[in-house]
């Protein structure tokens, strides 16, 4: 079957470097042409006067078909990434993982697949998350690179996750080896515990106690530990969900010192303060995450970083949870599910709040949704630019369209969302995925397009 062809006129084309007025001419998967003044008698004409085109945006940190808690997600990858491609996200790089017990790298990524296949709406990779450390494991690493997976994922919490700090080493000394990198959660487990310990000893139950057995200080202290670490092993590293001002400056240190260290935040640690842990009615419940949002001097400092480009992007950390599920935790704070859902919202939050209110430039905005991820997990110029040969993944972005987020119209498979009645000043008016037109006057108009992407080395 024929592909329609494309000619977008008229609109303002972003890339990570420059805006400036052109068209995009789709021919087939790609995009054929960008300038000014194309002609395609034979192309479908669409006049994107006043709205912004970016490269389709890319989430690198997605948990979709989770089990968490006793429970499994909310979101799978058929309802996770119609959400995605409604907000303008055309890839979304899940992590996978092996489980504890022997099992292998291989198993693990056959099982991810079996999860994602046949029912994604916008392309897919994934990390592959490492929780045992073996020869096999290790011999698996350049098995996991054929199969184009390319970076991997480190827990320094979690028992059913976490690697203590002598495979740590290995692991980052044998990644940097194959000229992979992992990203790492970044959390001191044994003092988390020890506070669990303490709060629950003094009958303290409720979520507002979140935040409080897991403080910016020991996420700070476990950054820094990693990244001690990962100075030994001559290794590039990634902070995975950065919240904070003294993680952060654990990283500016690292960097002063010539390592190679990049960093990722999300909307919530942006956009949310920790008081919402003490909202009435185990309201609270809705924001647990972990690391957990923080506060307002937090945001701050993230949005500085952002501006002054020394974090290199916002993903979101999708994993969504019903009220339900939530409920789990009524009477054990530490057993309620962590996760917030993201990938609809991503890129409206960070134009609304970002953008418009001067923090970053529609440039940035390029480079932390799209352009800085294709480089960094081996994608580009295939996916996160608009040049021609890319990949036609275009988010057609109406810059005056007024909305306000409510679970009573997102598209996850939820009955919350953190980020409820938000104001949005940005909307998502049409998405390409790879020459097709899926989402349209912001409805989706086809699911199931998406397709695996093979990876290759990072280039950033």
């Amino acid at each position: 079957m024929k592909m329609m062809k494309y000619l977008l006129k008229n609109g303002t084309v972003i890339s990570g470097t420059e805006r400036k007025k052109a068209d995009i001419l789709i021919q087939d998967e790609k995009i054929a042409e960008v300038g000014e003044n194309l002609k395609a008698e034979d192309a479908r004409v669409l006049d994107v006067t006043g709205k912004l085109l970016f490269p389709g945006f890319i989430d690198g940190h997605t948990h979709f078909d989770l089990e968490v808690a006793g429970t499994v997600t909310a979101d799978d990858f058929e309802t996770g990434t119609k959400a995605a491609i409604l907000g303008g996200t055309t890839m979304v790089i899940d992590y996978a993982s092996q489980d504890k017990g022997g099992h292998t790298l291989g198993e693990g990524l056959e099982k991810w697949h079996k999860k994602a296949d046949g029912k994604c709406s916008c392309d897919y990779s994934f990390h592959m998350s490492i929780v045992e450390w073996n020869e096999k494991t290790e011999e698996e690493i350049q098995d996991m690179i054929r199969q184009g997976i390319t970076s991997f994922k480190l827990y320094m919490t979690y028992p059913a996750m976490m690697v203590d700090d002598k495979d740590m080493y290995k692991i980052l000394k044998k990644l940097e080896e194959c000229g992979c990198f992992a990203g790492v959660h970044c959390e001191n487990a044994g003092v988390i515990d020890a506070l669990i310990d303490q709060a629950k000893k003094e009958g303290r139950t409720g979520p507002e106690n979140h935040p409080l057995v897991r403080p910016d200080t020991l996420e700070a202290e476990a950054v820094h530990r990693l990244l001690v670490i990962a100075r030994e092993a001559g290794a590039a590293v990634m902070v995975v969900h950065l919240t904070n001002r003294k993680a952060y400056e654990e990283i500016l240190r690292a960097r002063a010192q010539g390592q190679t260290v990049y960093a990722e935040t999300c909307p919530q640690y942006l956009l949310l303060e920790d008081s919402v842990y003490s909202k009435p009615d185990f309201g609270g419940a809705v924001y647990v995450c972990a690391p957990p949002i923080r506060k307002k001097e937090d945001q701050d400092c993230l949005w500085e970083a952002l501006g002054k480009g020394e974090i290199q992007t916002v993903a979101t950390d999708q994993c969504s949870f019903t009220l339900e599920q939530k409920a789990l935790g009524k009477d054990d704070f530490t057993k309620i599910p962590g996760g917030l859902p993201g990938v609809q919202t991503r890129g409206t939050l960070l134009y609304t709040y970002g953008v418009r209110a001067g923090k970053i430039t529609e440039e940035q905005m390029c480079r932390l949704l799209s352009e800085n991820a294709a480089k960094l997990y081996g994608v580009y110029p295939r996916k996160g630019a608009l040049l021609p040969g890319s990949d036609a993944d275009i988010v057609v972005f109406d810059p005056e369209k007024e909305s306000v987020i409510s679970a009573k119209t997102h598209a996850y498979n939820t009955d919350n969302n953190p980020f409820e009645g938000f104001a949005l000043h940005g909307g998502i008016d049409k998405v390409f995925l790879r020459g097709n037109l899926a989402v349209e006057d912001g409805e989706l108009k086809k699911d199931k397009l998406g397709i695996y992407i093979s990876r290759g080395k990072k280039q950033l």
